[in-house]
Parts: structure tokens; C-alpha cells; sequence
């Protein structure tokens, strides 16, 4: 994993942004759902560390067409 990539953010941090992002977005958290929302968090945040960390190289394209 490339060293630039930040630590993951603790549980604290997580259900801190949680707390602040739904109040911002005007939707209510049951306090019973944090868990699950946490652990959710936590799944997101590692499915995106593991695509940041694939290196590519600066001439990388999209792809036009993507088929089966």
C-alpha cells in the first residue's frame, strides 16, 4: 500500500462525521442503526483504500466501451 495513503480514521472519528454529516443532510439515525452504519463506514473506507492503492501509470485511460 503506498505510503501517502492517511490511516483509517478510528471508530470515534467515524461516528463523529457520522453524527455531523446527518445533521447537515437533515437525516435522522436511530441510535440502535449507528453499529451497522459504523461497520458500513468502516467496509466503505476499505474498499476505497484498496482502489486507491492500485498504482497506475500517469498514461492510464478509461476504457470507451466496457462489455461482458
Amino acid at each position: 500500500m503506498p505510503a501517502d495513503l492517511p490511516p483509517l480514521p478510528d471508530d470515534a472519528a467515524m461516528l463523529a462525521y457520522l453524527d455531523a454529516a446527518a445533521v447537515l443532510q437533515g437525516i435522522p439515525v436511530d441510535p440502535a442503526w449507528r453499529g451497522d452504519v459504523l461497520a458500513n463506514m468502516r467496509a466503505v473506507a476499505g474498499a476505497a483504500r484498496a482502489v486507491l492503492s492500485f498504482p497506475l501509470e500517469d498514461e492510464a485511460e478509461p476504457a470507451p466501451v466496457f462489455a461482458a
